[in-house]
């Protein structure tokens, strides 16, 4: 495949590379709105439920760790293929869920193989592009990208509006989008990465090569930034379902535009990377988000405690997310211009990071259903650690520049 590509082919790729990435925001976002109707189904408790949230967000992270060091090993489309054939095997599994044991299994299976699509995507992104196209074509793809989470509750909360809808509908409608996007990876996707630029694979490889990256100060830094900002947005993934629902009485459909509506503010987020990265340097930008995020979440946890009202609640998560934007794509180009042969291994830890942490604070948030205090504290504390990881560990490099 040709470096940096332009026209059609560009616009193709982008295409194809967006969907794949939206695996994870759909794997994550679209049974949300159901998350109420899933506990009365299946007699659990709210943290239960969170708890599906929590194994797929483990198997996201598990599964980048491992498909992300077999593609540089193996190259990039028949590791893609298979994990998205046995994606939609486990979006069926999740339908069929009889009790919420099995549904957390089957979500952390999902989350598994979905996260394929999510490392993937990026590491052909570093395959193809470089220098400022690299940073240009990661924006566009982060844009197509913030769509998912947008549409994806929007898509749930109007699947249950379905007369013979259920929460099983959503997972059968993912078990559909996994078997056509292997049909598109199939057809359209070539191979990136050529015999010559891959890595021998065993096991002390992949630990050589990710013992590598944690030395590299710089990368870690950008690492640790991502992880703990953009990680404690799943304790606003997990907590909204319940805080806007049955705290603030919203119905189902209200919560799906006021949680899609975040998608414009990543996408946002975003674009202020894609267009004024070439102005001003990204690391400045990145600074201003990084900053943003702790006031936005201070906020937050203000408007949490005094129990202000449901716009103010709104507000200041729209402006964290237009945060999230600006940090998710501006860490991924600083951190990855360097990285070379080790693109998916370094993928998957900037992939990884972020989606632990989630993992740990998802079920957090509902230890009390009566209050959205535990959501506003987890997102601030986890900016204020995020904040400190940049200005510590990226301090030195960014003063140089």
């Amino acid at each position: 495949m040709l470096h940096n590509p332009t026209g059609k082919e560009r616009l193709a790729l982008a295409f194809l590379l967006g969907m794949l990435a939206i695996l994870g925001p759909l794997n994550i976002d679209m049974y949300l709105p159901s998350f109420p109707e899933i506990a009365d189904d299946l007699s659990a408790r709210a943290s239960l439920v969170q708890l599906s949230l929590t194994a797929c967000l483990i198997g996201l992270t598990i599964g980048q760790i491992i498909v992300g060091p077999v593609s540089d090993a193996k190259g990039r489309r028949k590791p893609l293929l298979i994990c998205i054939f046995l994606f939609a095997l486990s979006s069926l599994f999740c339908a069929l869920s009889p009790n919420i044991t099995t549904l957390v299994i089957a979500r952390f299976l999902q989350g598994f193989t979905a996260s394929a699509g999510l490392v993937l995507s990026r590491a052909i992104v570093r395959d193809v592009f470089t220098g400022r196209e690299l940073s240009k074509f990661f924006s566009l793809l982060m844009v197509i990208t913030a769509v998912a989470p947008m549409v994806a509750p929007m898509t749930g909360g109007a699947i249950l509006l379905l007369p013979f809808a259920t929460w099983h509908t959503i997972f059968h409608f993912l078990t559909l989008i996994g078997f056509i996007l292997v049909l598109i990876i199939a057809l359209r996707l070539k191979e990136t990465l050529p015999p010559e630029k891959r890595i021998p694979s065993s096991i002390g490889t992949s630990v050589r090569t990710m013992g590598s990256l944690m030395k590299d100060r710089s990368f870690i830094g950008y690492a640790l930034t991502v992880g703990f900002i953009h990680g404690g947005s799943f304790a606003y993934v997990s907590g909204t379902p319940f805080v806007y629902q049955d705290i603030y009485g919203v119905s189902p459909q209200v919560f799906s535009i006021l949680f899609g509506i975040n998608g414009l503010a990543i996408i946002t987020g975003s674009f202020i990377i894609g267009r004024f990265g070439g102005i001003i340097h990204e690391k400045s930008l990145l600074r201003i988000a990084v900053i943003t995020a702790f006031i936005a979440t201070a906020v937050l946890l203000t408007m949490t405690i005094v129990h202000g009202p449901l716009i103010t609640l709104v507000i200041s998560i729209f402006i964290y997310m237009i945060t999230i934007g600006m940090v998710l794509t501006s860490t991924f180009t600083l951190a990855m211009e360097n990285q070379g042969h080790r693109a998916g291994s370094a993928s998957a830890m900037l992939g990884m990071l972020p989606l632990l942490l989630g993992s740990i604070v998802s079920p957090l948030v509902g230890i009390n259903e009566t209050t959205a205090i535990p959501m506003g504290a987890i997102m601030f504390i986890t900016s204020v650690i995020g904040s400190l990881a940049f200005f510590k560990l990226t301090k030195q490099k960014a003063e140089q520049q």
